[in-house]
């Protein structure tokens, strides 16, 4: 079983909402609330929405393609595109989501392998990511590839104030 990452293009949209509202639902439906998980979903994954950060040149999703389906996605963000005032040096891992049926077959990590590299292309110094206190298996793969936490920060599913862990990695001195 061979994973290929496609960067995806305003032509992947259809696609793209598709897979991340799957994704999203799977990863987050059995700990909140139905209508804030709605009002999340539609807030971020409404085709203006998705269109406008496909086109931000500081912004880039890929697909990882197994099996001949899109079994994954991943978004990464340099510059102003970051959803945190970082600073140049550093570069964010916004989203990795795999599908449930590609879970433990090595698409998550072909996905962080693949912001690495972006990060190391523009030779940030720090790669940071924010993840949900409760999200307990992606807390400990980001642990497992050397990341600590650095802060904290409010993430809204709706009207729901949940903290999401700031984490980083040194990616240069």
């Amino acid at each position: 079983m061979m994973i290929t990452i496609k960067a995806c293009t305003i032509e992947d949209v259809d696609a793209l909402r598709t897979i991340s509202i799957e994704t999203f639902t799977e990863t987050f439906e059995a700990e909140n609330d139905p209508a804030h998980l709605a009002a999340y979903l539609e807030r971020a994954y409404n085709m203006a929405q998705l269109k406008k950060e496909l086109s931000n040149p500081d912004s880039q999703f890929f697909f990882a393609i197994l099996d001949g389906e899109v079994a994954g996605y991943l978004k990464v963000n340099a510059n102003n595109a970051q959803t945190e005032a970082m600073g140049e040096e550093t570069f964010e891992l916004e989203r990795i989501y795999v599908r449930r049926a590609f879970q433990g077959s090595g698409v998550g990590k072909a996905l962080y392998d693949q912001a690495i590299t972006c990060a190391g292309e523009l030779n940030k110094r720090e790669i940071w990511l924010g993840v949900w206190e409760h999200n307990h298996k992606a807390l400990a793969f980001y642990r497992k590839h050397g990341f600590v936490q650095t802060g904290a920060h409010t993430f809204y599913m709706g009207d729901d104030a949940q903290v999401d862990l700031i984490m980083a990695k040194p990616l240069r001195p």
